[in-house]
């Protein structure tokens, strides 16, 4: 696809018209205590090398018991510059930072730092935040969310455009006496607003550089894409997905939540179905006790295919 402002990490990921697939922290599926460190690094330089273009991190600033997980659990711009510092080539993105819950001048400076120390590999998925607890230990409103996400994006890209920016908003004011350095490795990083963001679709489409979505039924999925097509012509659209190999390579799918539980043979055929359909990159949460044969597999049996 290639846009003019796109860096190294976001062509690895939409450059081709193929289909291209990433992998989820954490790694090893330790999702409400601190993973192993040294076992997801292991995990990240595996995945690297049988194939995969991607690894996204979450940002989760604090872990809620009753939404059921902490992300990753290491706060993502250390996490991904560690994880930068043990790759080579692969793509590194966020899924994603809730900008609400951030101030934007830490953002634009954290994510242009990550994307220097990578050589311009960072992709930055965006979001509002859907767990309700974090908006008042922030001081956040969360009935403005919609709107300190759109002021939060435009800022961020200002920081990162412009010497010397011009802004005000709810979060503060930037007269130009100030600048936010580093810049990053291009005119700005890629922006991928997550879900609807409590935005349009005319809005993201305008002003993304691509959509990150949720699992969706595969009908609902081919709708969004074509609408997406309508919008944002080639911008790329990228979902997530959960993925559990069955012992039989041949069984059928069960459903789990935000994925599928099904044999390696239905997902080739499901993941090719999904390209047929547009679709640019997915994000897989494998869930297997073999985290290191699940990347193995996931990468021999259906990475290989595309």
């Amino acid at each position: 696809m290639g846009f003019g402002h796109a860096n190294a990490g976001y062509r690895r990921l939409f450059e081709s018209d193929g289909l291209t697939f990433g992998a989820g922290f954490p790694l090893t599926g330790a999702n409400r205590s601190s993973p192993d460190v040294d076992a997801e690094i292991r995990l990240a330089k595996h995945a690297e090398s049988v194939g995969f273009d991607a690894l996204w991190a979450r940002d989760v600033p604090t872990y809620w018991p009753r939404f059921g997980d902490a992300g990753q659990t290491f706060d993502t711009w250390p996490w991904l510059t560690h994880v930068a510092a043990n790759t080579d080539d692969v793509a590194l993105g966020t899924s994603s930072v809730v900008l609400p819950l951030r101030h934007p001048i830490h953002v634009a400076k954290s994510a242009a730092t990550v994307d220097r120390l990578s050589e311009g590999r960072l992709v930055l998925g965006v979001a509002s935040g859907d767990r309700d607890p974090e908006y008042s230990a922030f001081g956040v409103d969360p009935d403005s969310r919609d709107e300190a996400f759109r002021h939060r994006f435009e800022a961020i890209r200002a920081c990162w455009r412009e010497e010397y920016p011009e802004r005000e908003s709810e979060w503060g004011s930037l007269e130009g006496d100030l600048d936010v350095v580093p810049k990053p490795t291009t005119e700005t990083l890629p922006l991928l607003p997550t879900g609807n963001a409590r935005q349009s679709r005319e809005w993201i489409a305008d002003n993304g550089d691509g959509w990150l979505f949720y699992h969706l039924p595969e009908s609902t999925l081919e709708s969004y894409i074509a609408d997406w097509r309508e919008l944002a012509g080639a911008k790329p659209f990228v979902i997530a997905v959960r993925v559990a190999f069955a012992d039989d390579p041949t069984a059928e799918p069960e459903h789990l939540h935000l994925g599928y539980r099904a044999g390696v043979e239905w997902f080739r055929e499901y993941f090719a179905r999904l390209e047929g359909y547009g679709l640019d990159h997915v994000i897989v949460g494998l869930e297997d006790d073999d985290a290191e044969r699940a990347l193995s597999t996931f990468a021999d049996d259906i990475v290989g295919e595309f």
